[in-house]
């Protein structure tokens, strides 16, 4: 699912404008346990990577550009 908004913003001219759109659509229509395990498993697989499930690099930037923000509140 975060690959296809990332698909979506990184059609937009503004690299930067679409980096923090991704992070801006995840806060705001993601519930915080979506946000969370998304955090999780990018802190297991960094590269964003593993067997069928793996992030564009382009996404991938955008969310851990964005990471502290997507980070549900306690």
């Amino acid at each position: 699912m975060a690959n296809r908004i990332g698909d979506f913003f990184e059609s937009q001219p503004d690299r930067e404008e679409s980096m923090s759109g991704i992070a801006t659509h995840i806060r705001n229509f993601w519930e915080p346990r979506m946000r969370t395990a998304l955090l999780d498993f990018l802190a297991q697989q960094p590269d964003g990577s593993t067997g069928s499930q793996t992030l564009t690099p382009f996404t991938l930037e955008a969310i851990e550009r964005n990471k502290d923000s997507l980070r549900p509140r306690a």
